[in-house]
């Protein structure tokens, strides 16, 4: 370990600081008044309104500090974290996705007494994904991994008294524990079989022995990892409790999870499978292919029924994951010179998601907000009632579906691309199947905000400041990205090359 080492890790030490100075602030503003005498006595706690701006400060400084940093595509602290271009990749997608969770809770969590802790947490669980995209060892990216766990828990529990909150936080711990404990398991194969928790000795020792006689026991350590991995992406068969916990938790947090701890699990499986299982490609690449278009299928086919929009998203999230997927089922396919791999189709994708599911839980936020409800008919006449949001959700929509000059068009093309290089037609095409089945259940919700009238006690709803920033600004990297995808290209190529050298 060196002192300079260090100069890689600023953005999580800020995240670190800035997540103990919200609590310490909080304390100290809310719960600690001075009696009469000068001795300090413990009060009610009340809510303080510059706390979500004081994490905000935290993560753009997170956000600068790694725009700046090296990129040597080398290791630091005796190997345990990787200074590349996938770390960095994944630690600008977290800063940008909590900072609008961030933006999109201030209102939501308005008047709150315990609006310090959620924040805090919010800015733990960011360093939690960072910490995992980082990690080149087996037992770091376990810890981070149950890092990001424990605070997720809390914050799908946070509404304290209510049924439907407590219900999902239990839901996910369960599933969480199994899916940690099969992981670990998987994980000690893969120790047992090396003797290394690094995932380039990993690599090195199947090199260096062959793959054959280690083809079952590796296949089996893939199997058992990708329990963790899979209910980090919310993929078909580790799926079933993304629906309730999405249902139950704050909307904000439905977003991060549909997001940020979603991006933790792609950063960990690219990381594992490229650097410590390339010998094992082709196995892994077939599993892939199936999990994806399960994933698809499952997804969309169970979306349209739903009656909670909630719901409606826990399932294209399934869906979305699986399109993902698909760029990293098509690896095998080499490398174009115009689009790139199939990695690079799957972080392009994963850049353009980023904005597009976020933006449209900004949507739904502002509308439970103003009706208290997420049931899909109460968006009856929106198209009337809040005419911004109701146009910024059909265009989160169609970016969804993968329409022309959005992100998730571009996104859809590289992956469809890439899996259509690699001989992977019957993905490809199952693929833009699937995308066709996703309009009709996007756009029952548009029927209803513009065909179908509204209540005659219907309130007004209005988006508050910070949540209009937050659309805004989710539109225009939409719309960027999806017009001028060349500097997002350049990034996600930089990324994808220096994690080939380590």
């Amino acid at each position: 370990m060196a002192l300079q080492d260090f100069n890689s890790f600023w953005p999580e030490l800020i995240l670190f600081i800035f997540g103990v100075a919200v609590l310490i602030v909080d304390i100290v503003a809310t719960r600690v008044r001075r009696g009469s005498f000068g001795v300090g006595v413990v009060s009610q706690p009340r809510y303080v309104p510059w706390l979500p701006y004081l994490a905000l400060a935290g993560l753009a400084l997170a956000l600068l500090a790694a725009a700046v940093l090296p990129l040597s595509g080398e290791t630091i602290f005796a190997g345990m974290l990787a200074a590349d271009g996938l770390a960095f990749f994944f630690k600008l997608v977290v800063t940008l996705a909590v900072g609008l969770v961030v933006l999109s809770s201030i209102d939501y969590m308005k008047g709150h007494a315990d609006a310090g802790p959620f924040y805090a947490l919010l800015l733990f669980a960011a360093l939690a994904i960072s910490l995992a995209a980082a990690a080149s060892n087996l037992l770091l990216i376990y810890l981070a991994i149950e890092f990001l766990s424990l605070t997720s828990y809390v914050l799908v529990g946070f509404l304290q008294g209510d049924t439907k909150s407590s219900e999902a936080a239990l839901k996910y711990f369960l599933f969480g524990a199994v899916a940690s404990a099969t992981m670990l398991y998987g994980i000690s194969l893969l120790y047992g079989a090396t003797g290394s928790l690094d995932l380039a000795d990993i690599a090195a020792f199947f090199t260096r022995t062959g793959t054959e006689p280690n083809r079952l026991l590796a296949f089996v350590a893939i199997v058992l990892s990708l329990a963790g991995f899979g209910f980090k992406i919310v993929a078909v068969p580790f799926h079933q409790w993304a629906p309730d916990a999405y249902e139950g938790a704050p909307t904000p947090i439905t977003a991060f999870l549909s997001v940020a701890s979603k991006a933790a699990g792609f950063a960990v499986l690219i990381r594992v499978l490229l650097v410590a299982l390339p010998a094992f490609q082709v196995d892994w690449v077939l599993l892939l292919a199936i999990i994806a278009a399960v994933s698809m299928t499952l997804g969309n086919l169970t979306a349209i029924p739903q009656k909670n929009i909630k719901r409606m998203l826990a399932y294209s999230s399934i869906a979305q994951a699986g399109y993902i997927l698909i760029g990293l089922a098509a690896l095998g396919g080499g490398r174009s010179e115009v689009f790139g791999d199939g990695l690079g189709g799957s972080l392009i994708y994963i850049l353009g998601y980023l904005f597009t599911n976020l933006g449209a839980f900004l949507v739904v936020i502002a509308i439970e907000q103003a009706t208290g409800s997420v049931e899909i008919k109460d968006y009856a006449g929106m198209g009337r009632r809040a005419p911004f949001l109701a146009i910024a959700l059909v265009i989160f929509f169609l970016s969804l579906v993968g329409f022309p000059s959005t992100a998730g068009f571009i996104g859809k093309l590289f992956v469809f691309y890439a899996a259509i290089k690699s001989q992977l037609l019957w993905l490809a095409a199952l693929g833009v199947l699937n995308s066709v089945i996703s309009v009709y259940y996007y756009f029952n919700v548009v029927r209803q905000m513009y065909f179908e009238p509204a209540p005659a006690e219907a309130p007004a709803v209005a988006d508050t400041f910070a949540l209009r920033a937050a659309l805004i600004f989710s539109l225009i990297m939409l719309f960027v990205i999806g017009l001028f995808p060349q500097p997002f290209l350049d990034v996600v190529r930089t990324s994808s090359q220096l994690l080939a050298r380590l």
